[in-house]
């Protein structure tokens, strides 16, 4: 196993997640198999109780771990499937090395940071490399560690002298770093200090960086290279520079110019590791459809105009995986993506007198759009212009896509304005309403809200004589789809029938046909009218962009190219779970394998021949994993 720490340094949210995903692309290029691990150092179990103005997304995994948005990179560069073991916290480290002191794992040791904390983390890493992440099922060559934060940072010194040690205990020729830093352009001179003082601290903490990684604005001169490689002991070769591209999907091939894969393959023997023949063709494979994706992109003309109507605007980092789905599937249409940002609050009626030049503004922005998306969130604020959104979508035969929290409030809208419940709504957002077509679901903890929400990856199954359904034909027919989800309220089953009777079919429903996951207004009605409980957003790949938003992109784009899109996902193919069921708990055992058995008795020609056992069976497992 060859390791790859990359580091920061100057100041966080320089690009390091990027980096660290563009360098596990350009070795799956090889033919290696590449795994990742994000440590953030927050105290935190997980990023699931962080307001996303704050951290940015929260990504979800298929075993329903709320992980950093970086791991959502991670998985759409490399097209791994990660685990909640995958990203590391403080807080996870703390929990082990404590439940293990009370069981008297140390032997009446007196436990300290330095060797039981450090020695947790290298256990963790480990451990967590080894467990296979791609439809090999095989160990990875190669796992790239990103460690958040800056180097210097107090929470991060516990991870920084666990990973000095790991070096020897791994060997040093199995260990390289990259360290990411800030090469700022001042009066037109691009200044080399930040660097050299984060390469000193780097290096008084016992860590030597192999690999320099300059982002900058502008590409890097040769002069400045020449000092940063005098003051940082390296190479000149050693030193890249990562300037702003037209696109994050250049920065492999940048990083590839400079000669990066070829210093790997040199640092950590890498043609030395052996591999079949169809690996290296898959790889080859890959650098060419990624070459075609990201050149063709300068030559597209066309646009296609979509409105994010959303809660969390103030940071853009909330919708990451949201703006990902779109980008991909732009690309695949072969447009390129205008995405304009509506506060939802600012259309709310109540707007108008108190901030009339946002409200107006806001108005301007919906009622140009090709496309209007409304994505997930939590809590009352802004909930009323999101049903503006929807109604306004759905009355003018404007393209619409919900997510989670816009799928629940487009069926609020529909009873409101269609069946004429005027009142009706979520009881999140108003408890006494006398009309609740949202409900809080039964299970789920009413005190606790870490980890309590239905998490991770879901079967959707279609109903009968839905063949008709865009959803479903954009996941080539299937009958059966898997999608990640994250939410704690849902369609309320006493309002469905009248729902379905006023014209707003509900085509996706849960093993057990009691939880709504997709809504839909028939084409004959609408060109593209659809929500989803489910957050396909998480499953998305650049080149395999997430088939429910394709469709809206599409149809955004016209109904020829929405045509020509649903033509090509005839040939759709969904991995199967049964490998992502493997997944360990937190404590490395097997998470299901009789359930995995279980699946595939259920599964007959592609289907699930019993599915009203599959929720209780996949829900116990992921609510009552090991902590």
């Amino acid at each position: 196993m060859r390791y790859i720490v990359v580091s920061g340094g100057v100041i966080s949210g320089i690009g390091k997640g990027v980096i660290a995903s563009s360098t596990g692309l350009l070795l799956k290029t090889l033919g290696l198999k590449v795994t990742a691990i994000k440590i953030d150092p927050y105290m935190n179990i997980d990023a699931g109780t962080m307001a996303p103005t704050e951290h940015g997304e929260v990504f979800v995994l298929d075993d329903g771990g709320e992980a950093d948005l970086d791991l959502g990179n991670y998985e759409r560069y490399l097209d791994v499937t990660l685990s909640k073991d995958n990203n590391i916290t403080t807080g996870k480290i703390y929990r082990d090395v404590i439940e293990k002191e009370r069981r008297g794992d140390y032997l009446g040791k007196t436990v300290q940071i330095i060797p039981h904390v450090t020695g947790a983390i290298q256990d963790w890493i480990e451990r967590v490399a080894r467990i296979p992440t791609d439809e090999t099922g095989e160990e990875a060559d190669v796992c790239i560690i990103e460690l958040g934060g800056t180097v210097g940072d107090i929470e991060s010194m516990p991870f920084v002298e666990a990973l000095r040690q790991f070096q020897f205990r791994v060997g040093a020729e199995n260990f390289a770093q990259i360290h990411v830093c800030l090469v700022p352009l001042i009066n037109g001179e691009q200044k080399t200090k930040p660097t050299q003082a984060s390469i000193k601290d780097l290096r008084s903490y016992g860590l030597q960086a192999d690999f320099i990684a300059c982002r900058c604005d502008v590409p890097l001169e040769e002069a400045v290279i020449n000092k940063i490689s005098m003051f940082c002991h390296v190479g000149s070769e050693q030193v890249l520079g990562v300037h702003n591209c037209k696109s994050v999907y250049h920065v492999p091939l940048l990083l590839r110019e400079q000669g990066l894969l070829d210093l790997l393959k040199k640092r950590l023997r890498l043609d030395e590791i052996q591999m079949p023949a169809a690996f290296k063709e898959k790889g080859s494979s890959l650098l060419r459809r990624w070459k075609e994706l990201t050149l063709s992109q300068e030559r597209w003309f066309d646009t296609v105009n979509i409105v994010l109507v959303g809660k969390y605007t103030s940071l853009q980092d909330s919708y990451m995986s949201v703006i990902k789905s779109l980008e991909h599937a732009a690309m695949r249409c072969q447009r390129k993506l205008v995405l304009e940002w509506v506060e939802a609050s600012d259309l709310e009626p109540s707007n108008a007198a108190e901030n009339p030049k946002a409200y107006h503004k806001a108005h301007q922005a919906l009622c140009s759009a090709a496309g209007v998306l409304v994505p997930g969130g939590f809590g009352t604020r802004g909930t009323e212009g999101m049903v503006v959104a929807a109604k306004w979508a759905r009355e003018q035969k404007v393209p619409f896509l919900g997510i989670c929290l816009g799928f629940q409030l487009a069926a609020v809208e529909f009873c409101r304005n269609v069946m004429g419940l005027e009142n009706a709504n979520s009881t999140e957002l108003d408890e006494s309403t006398p009309d609740p077509v949202v409900v809080f679901m039964p299970e789920i903890s009413k005190t606790h809200l870490g980890g309590t929400m239905r998490l991770g990856l879901r079967p959707t199954v279609f109903q009968k004589n839905t063949e008709d359904s865009l959803i479903r034909q954009l996941y080539g027919g299937n009958e059966v789809i898997w999608e990640r989800h994250r939410h704690r309220w849902e369609i309320n089953p006493e309002y469905v029938s009248k729902i379905e009777t006023a014209g707003l079919r509900f085509t996706g429903r849960d093993g057990r046909g009691e939880r709504m996951q997709v809504a839909e207004l028939p084409r004959s009605e609408h060109p593209y009218y659809c929500g989803m409980q489910a957050h396909p957003e998480f499953c998305t790949r650049p080149l395999n962009p997430s088939p429910g938003y394709l469709g809206f992109v599409a149809a955004a784009c016209g109904p020829e190219v929405l045509k020509e899109q649903l033509e090509r996902q005839k040939t759709f193919k969904q991995p199967q779970p049964d490998r992502h069921l493997k997944m360990p708990t937190p404590m490395g055992s097997p998470l299901g394998s009789p359930i995995m058995q279980k699946f595939k008795t259920m599964e007959v020609n592609g289907h699930l021949a019993k599915p009203e056992g599959i929720e209780e069976e996949f829900n116990l497992n992921i609510q009552h994993s090991t902590p």
